[in-house]
């Protein structure tokens, strides 16, 4: 992990997106002050996979799916029958 401070990171910043580009760096660390303030790392590209329709017919809903919604609210508030 790297770390450079403010004004090196304003003048070469395209150098150290780069260096994380090409993955010569996985992490740069930013300073001000010689304290971090802010981290340079790749963002992910990878798109994630379909999430629609990924149980599509693994399951029937039943007709009377809203039968015992009084019991779950009871149960949920604490109350006693």
């Amino acid at each position: 992990m790297r770390s450079v401070n403010m004004l090196q990171a304003r003048t070469t910043l395209s150098g150290l997106v780069e260096a994380i580009e090409l993955g010569e760096e996985r992490e740069i660390v930013i300073a001000r002050n010689g304290r971090p303030v802010a981290r340079l790392v790749s963002v992910d590209t990878q798109q994630p996979g379909p999430r629609l329709g990924v149980a599509k017919g693994l399951f029937e809903v039943p007709e009377d799916i809203d039968a015992h919604n009084a019991e779950l609210a009871q149960n949920f508030s604490g109350a006693k029958p």
